[in-house]
């Protein structure tokens, strides 16, 4: 595990006086005739300067060890979620713009009846039916142009040669300059299902619709239970956990069409926020399991939960503070971002504070390089004091 810098420079500066002070010390004892008082004084300057290697070693040694314990709770959460891509219950593939296949989960391998090896480094139209392929290269075209998740119905081949109707949700991938540099697909069977359910998926008013809403206020936090999860309507949800060091860890930002629950998480501490004035409602897991088509609905928007806690967990990882906070603004501009006339606005006001938590950092270093980039002319404020990011 590598020590942070600023305590490695601190660590140097200490032992560099150390050592100058040991030298002075040597200097007046070959030049000047020793009196008694020296060599005791020598000592002392020794044993001081030992002490002070001590502190900044010991120093340095705790900060190693809360590297580590972040580092072992990142490592966790990430094998979690790639436990939930392995086993997701529908299939699941990462491909490159051009549709090539690089990832395919067991239920993917299962639902085309190909081996691992034969779907990774295959282009995911040859498993569309021939009849599909040009609407299918139609649909990948516009892919790249499309800011929100798109969707399909096709005819699929398996590997076989049985064909079958499959429904595919389909998410872009952006690098931090905003390019696109891959797909994340999502597909299932509806061969069985009544094609009037179909033009229910994703449809927003019917999960909100005969249900209560709950109104939640800024700073509030969210009660949770296992047996039912959350569907934001509007307003931002900030879903956080803690680390063995006290500090606070950015888990989920929630928009309008997003779902939360304890049900989703086995971390055991799993706080779920207000950063607006929210209103919610929300759904039992029971109803979920017997109704078919409410399933179909919640499946993409808990594939749309993974996808974000990936990019989050990408930004936790990242060893200097300044790249978590590039790419958290990133992050940030792309889950919340409405473009303007000089780049994109956050459509949520963040406290410096709110950015330090998600930077695991101060609040002071957060305040020293946002007015960096201030004065670099990459961010500015709007009147209501929203961030406006200026294709950093």
């Amino acid at each position: 595990m590598d020590i942070n810098k600023v305590e490695i420079d601190k660590f140097v500066h200490r032992a560099q006086r150390m050592h100058g002070r040991l030298a002075d010390l040597y200097q007046n004892v070959n030049i000047e005739p020793l009196i008694p008082d020296v060599l005791p004084q020598t000592f002392v300057e020794l044993g001081n300067a030992s002490e002070i290697v001590q502190l900044a070693t010991e120093e340095l040694y705790q900060q190693n060890e809360e590297l580590i314990l972040t580092r072992n709770l990142v490592e966790l959460e990430r094998q979690r979620y790639r436990d939930l891509f392995e086993f997701a219950p529908d299939a699941y593939f990462v491909t490159d713009t051009k549709g090539i296949i690089q990832e395919a989960n067991c239920a993917a391998v299962k639902l085309l009846n190909a081996l691992q090896q034969y779907l990774v480094g295959k282009p995911i139209s040859n498993y569309v039916a021939l009849e599909d392929r040009q609407s299918f290269r139609s649909f990948l075209t516009q892919l790249s142009k499309c800011n929100k998740v798109a969707e399909s119905v096709l005819r699929w081949q398996k590997r076989n040669g049985e064909l079958f109707d499959g429904a595919c949700t389909v998410g872009v991938v952006y690098n931090c300059a905003g390019i696109p540099i891959a797909l994340r697909w999502l597909v299932r069977d509806i061969t069985e299902r009544n094609l009037s359910q179909l033009t229910l998926i994703n449809n927003e008013c019917d999960l909100s619709q005969n249900r209560p809403q709950h109104q939640y206020s800024k700073g509030e936090t969210i009660s949770l239970t296992c047996q039912e999860i959350w569907y934001v309507c509007q307003g931002l949800v900030k879903l956080t956990t803690l680390c063995p060091t006290g500090s606070e860890v950015l888990i989920g930002l929630l928009t309008e069409g997003m779902v939360f629950g304890s049900s989703m998480t086995k971390l055991h501490i799993y706080t779920a926020t207000a950063m607006s004035d929210v209103t919610l409602i929300n759904i039992k897991l029971a109803e979920i399991e017997a109704n078919p088509t409410l399933n179909h609905i919640v499946s993409p928007k808990i594939n749309q939960r993974l996808q974000q806690t990936e990019f989050l967990l990408a930004i936790s990882g990242q060893r200097r503070v300044q790249d978590r906070f590039y790419y958290l603004l990133q992050f940030l501009k792309q889950e919340l971002g409405t473009p303007v006339a000089h780049g994109t606005r956050l459509n949520f006001r963040f406290t410096h504070e709110d950015l330090a938590s998600a930077c695991s950092t101060t609040r002071v270093t957060i305040t020293r390089m946002i007015s960096k980039l201030k004065r670099e002319g990459q961010i500015s404020f709007d009147f209501n004091n929203h961030i406006i990011v200026k294709n950093i």
